[in-house]
């Protein structure tokens, strides 16, 4: 990187180079931040702790090459063979177009296929094939090992009460 001329002949940095009376005015990671509210904010607990999971789970199950909720999709097609797209889009709050396309990701990828409905022929019956069964349970693996990364912060009753308190944020009332 070069460094270019302001205006009056003095030298520029470089794109990307600070000066260092610039990096020090920055606040440095260590230095105490006033929060103010944020504390007290469920949303900004609950959204730093997400943003922390799906790190872990991004590098727990990279060999898989699935999103979370590609991963929540391919453990419901496994545990409910014959669910509908529509079934599973009303469950993950997806809307009908968002969920075709994962469900063409992932049959594009040989982990599920579209089988007509014996209930309804114009529905589609989702299930898993051979490689997605094998994907599922490698998948299970990674996500044990994701898991226990943060279920083992809480005792057995502590993370029964805490999994109940999440599911009272998104459950309808």
């Amino acid at each position: 990187m070069t460094a270019s001329r302001k205006p009056g002949g003095q030298a520029r940095p470089a794109r990307g180079v600070h000066s260092p009376a610039r990096r020090r005015s920055e606040p440095r990671p260590s230095a105490a931040l006033n929060l103010d509210i944020l504390p007290s904010l469920l949303g900004f607990h609950v959204r730093l702790a997400s943003l922390e999971i799906y790190r872990d789970f991004t590098e727990k199950t990279a060999p898989v090459g699935l999103t979370q909720k590609q991963a929540a999709v391919l453990v419901l097609i496994g545990a409910n063979p014959g669910i509908s797209q529509i079934t599973m889009a009303k469950f993950l709050g997806t809307d009908r177009a968002t969920m075709m396309a994962m469900v063409n990701r992932l049959q594009a990828a040989g982990l599920i296929e579209r089988r007509p409905s014996e209930a309804d022929r114009r529905r589609s019956a989702l299930v898993l094939t051979r490689v997605g069964h094998v994907a599922l349970e490698d998948l299970k693996v990674r996500l044990a090992r994701h898991e226990k990364k943060f279920t083992a912060r809480f005792s057995d009753a502590e993370l029964a009460q805490f999994l109940e308190f999440l599911s009272r944020l998104h459950k309808k009332l």
